[in-house]
C-alpha cells in the first residue's frame, strides 16, 4: 500500500472518533508546550541577563575591598595600577548612605564620590547636564549628578539642573542627571555622585569602597585582572580567603551564568519531557483499544490480500500523526503563551527555530516509539481468527 493511501486512512480513522483523539492528543499537547515555553523562557531570561552583563564593559573589572582593616590607597596608587600591563584605566569609589533633604523633600541615598574616568569606565549616560570633572575633584567642588529617582523624588521632575540639594549639612550644586537605567545591574536610579575629594572631606574617610578598572580590550581582561591581584597582593598584603579584597571579572560572570542557564535548561526539559511520555503511554493506550476494536476489519483487509507490513504502517502512521498533530497544537499555543509571560515579565520572548524541530522531532519521536507494540499486534492478527471476532 502506498504511503499516501496509508495517510489518507489514518486521518480518516482519526476523524471517525474526534474526541478521543483530541483526548489522546492532549497529553503530547500539554508536554510540547511545556517544553517549548520552559526552554524559551529560560532563553529569553539569558538573552536578558548577558545583555545586562554585557552592557556594563565586557573588558570592565571590579575590585570590592571587604577586610576591616584600611588599605592606605590612594589617587597615585591608582595612576601606578593604570600604568600596569593590558589595563586602559582605574577609578577609586567612595560609596556612603546619607539623609538628602531638598526643600521640604527629604530621603536616604547611595552617595558615590568619584573622579571624571568613572564615567567613561563605567558607561555612564546622562541625559542632561554634565558629569563630574577633574576641575570638580581638584578644587572639592559641591557639584552633584543625581539619579533619575532622586530627582523625581526630591524636585518632582527631572528639569533639576541648578536646584540645590544638602547632604550632611552641606549644600550642593546638580549639574546632571543621569539617564535612567534599563537594567537591575549597575542601576544608580537612587544614587548622587560627587567629586572623590568632596567625598573624601564630606565623610572624613579616604578609604576607597571599590576600584574600577578597564582592561586595554576584552582579550586583556583575564591578563589585567592578575595584573591587578599582583599589584593589591603587593600593596595591601596577600587575599587569603578574600579577607581583603574580591576582584569581580564580568567575563567570568557571564560564563557561570551561561553555564548555570544551561543546566537550568536540560534540567526543565527534562522535566517537561515527562509530560510527552506520558502522552505517548496514552496514544500506546488508544492505539490497542483500536486495534481491539476494528480487528474485523484487520481480517477483512488481510483476506483480500493486505500484507502484514500494509497492517503495521497504516496503525504506525494513526499513532505518529495523533503525536505530531498534538505537537504542532503545543507550538501553536506556546506561542500565544509566551506573548502572555512575555509582557508579564517585560521580557521579550519567541520560540526559536531549534525548539520548534526538537519539539515536532521529539512528537515524532514519541509516536513511534509508543506506537510500534500496537501496530505490530495488529500486523500479526492471523485473518481467519480476525475474521470470527464479534
Amino acid at each position: 500500500m502506498k504511503f499516501t493511501q496509508s495517510l489518507k486512512m489514518a486521518f480518516i480513522a482519526l476523524r471517525g472518533n474526534k474526541m478521543r483523539s483530541f483526548l489522546t492528543m492532549l497529553g503530547i499537547i500539554i508536554g510540547v508546550l511545556a517544553v517549548t515555553v520552559l526552554i524559551s523562557v529560560v532563553q529569553g531570561a539569558t538573552g536578558v541577563i548577558t545583555g545586562q552583563i554585557e552592557s556594563l564593559g565586557s573588558n570592565l573589572l571590579q575590585v570590592r575591598f571587604t577586610g576591616a582593616e584600611p588599605t592606605y590607597l590612594t589617587k597615585s596608587d591608582l595612576k601606578a595600577l593604570e600604568q600596569e600591563p593590558y589595563i586602559k584605566g582605574v577609578t577609586g569609589v567612595i560609596s556612603k548612605n546619607a539623609d538628602v533633604k531638598a526643600g521640604d523633600k527629604s530621603g536616604s541615598y547611595g552617595i558615590e564620590g568619584v573622579t571624571s574616568i568613572y564615567q567613561s569606565i563605567t558607561g555612564q549616560v546622562l541625559e542632561r547636564g554634565r558629569f563630574i570633572c577633574d576641575v570638580d575633584d581638584e578644587i572639592h567642588n559641591h557639584a552633584a549628578v543625581v539619579g533619575a529617582n532622586v530627582a523625581t523624588d526630591l524636585f518632582g521632575t527631572k528639569d533639576c539642573l541648578g536646584n540645590k540639594l544638602n547632604i550632611n549639612g552641606y549644600d550642593f550644586t546638580v549639574v546632571g542627571l543621569l539617564e535612567a537605567s534599563q537594567t537591575m545591574l549597575a542601576n544608580k536610579d537612587d544614587t548622587i555622585i560627587i567629586p572623590l575629594t568632596t567625598s573624601q572631606r564630606l565623610f572624613a574617610d579616604k578609604e576607597f569602597s571599590s576600584l574600577y578598572i578597564s582592561a586595554s580590550s576584552p582579550a586583556d581582561v583575564d591578563a589585567a585582572q592578575t595584573a591587578t591581584d599582583d599589584f593589591l597582593t603587593r600593596e595591601i598584603g596577600a587575599n587569603d580567603d578574600y579577607d581583603k579584597y574580591r576582584i569581580i571579572n564580568q567575563n567570568a560572570i557571564l560564563d557561570v551564568m551561561n553555564q548555570v542557564m544551561g543546566v537550568m535548561e536540560i534540567l526543565l526539559s527534562g522535566i517537561a519531557a515527562i509530560s510527552l511520555l506520558v502522552g505517548g503511554i496514552g496514544i500506546m493506550n488508544i492505539m490497542l483499544v483500536s486495534v481491539t476494536e476494528r480487528t474485523r476489519e484487520i481480517g477483512i483487509r488481510k483476506a483480500i490480500g493486505a500484507q502484514k507490513s500494509d497492517i503495521l504502517s497504516q496503525f504506525l502512521i494513526e499513532a505518529v500523526v495523533l503525536s505530531v498533530a498534538g505537537g504542532a497544537i503545543g507550538i501553536a499555543l506556546s506561542f500565544l503563551a509566551l506573548q502572555v509571560i512575555g509582557a508579564a515579565m517585560g521580557i521579550g520572548m519567541t520560540v526559536s527555530a531549534g525548539t520548534v524541530a526538537l519539539a515536532l522531532g521529539f512528537s515524532a519521536f514519541v509516536g513511534v516509539v509508543f506506537g510500534i507494540y500496537p501496530a505490530n499486534k495488529a500486523a500479526k492478527l492471523n485473518p481467519i481468527e480476525a475474521l470470527r471476532y464479534e
